[in-house]
């Protein structure tokens, strides 16, 4: 091998190398991303909305229209397939067996930790051992913030944020019952 032959290689590998960075420059220039003030991105959650006031005004959400009106157009269809998300976890069935929470099955007008045989949080034993009731109001401000309504719960889904898909879950879960609780 001649010096020219080594000229041409190193040519080549030189050019190669320079062709390659100038794209990597070129393609800088053409998709510019600028730098964000504040790294990573802001995640929603409940501690959050009730810090900037979500939380507020979820309460007034629920404030402006009780239970008692979101109710008298729920309806127990619409809450069944709402109650999909829950059922991973909840048996709705007569007689059924508890899963990762409990069977829901007479669970409106019943006492907190209604189901035997479940092992529930202290907070829920705590509020069964107060006499707490899952009435109408009390299941919507849990379907709500379940975190926030029984401190310590096992159950670990956020909530159903919209004030009526928990009206008509709370209608499902009413007709899950020999003697469904009369409505408000």
């Amino acid at each position: 091998m001649d010096s020219f032959e080594l000229n041409k290689i190193a040519g080549a590998v030189l050019g190669t190398c320079l062709f390659t960075l100038g794209l990597g420059v070129l393609s800088d220039v053409i998709f510019d991303s600028p730098v964000p003030a504040k790294a990573g991105f802001e995640v929603a959650t409940a501690e959050a909305g009730a810090a900037a006031g979500g939380g507020q005004a979820e309460s007034a959400a629920v404030a402006a229209t009780p239970i008692a009106e979101r109710l008298k157009t729920a309806t127990a269809d619409d809450g069944k397939k709402v109650f999909g998300k829950c059922s991973s976890c909840h048996n709705p069935e007569k007689g059924g067996k508890n899963g990762t929470g409990p069977n829901l099955w007479g669970v409106v007008g019943g006492p907190l930790g209604h189901a035997d045989g479940f092992a529930y949080s202290a907070g829920m034993k705590e509020g069964a051992a107060a006499g707490q009731k899952w009435d109408f109001a009390h299941l919507d401000e849990f379907l709500a913030n379940p975190a926030g309504v029984v401190k310590g719960t096992k159950m670990s889904f956020k909530g159903l944020p919209k004030p009526e898909e928990r009206a008509a879950v709370i209608a499902y879960l009413r007709s899950l019952s020999d003697n469904p609780v009369p409505l408000p």
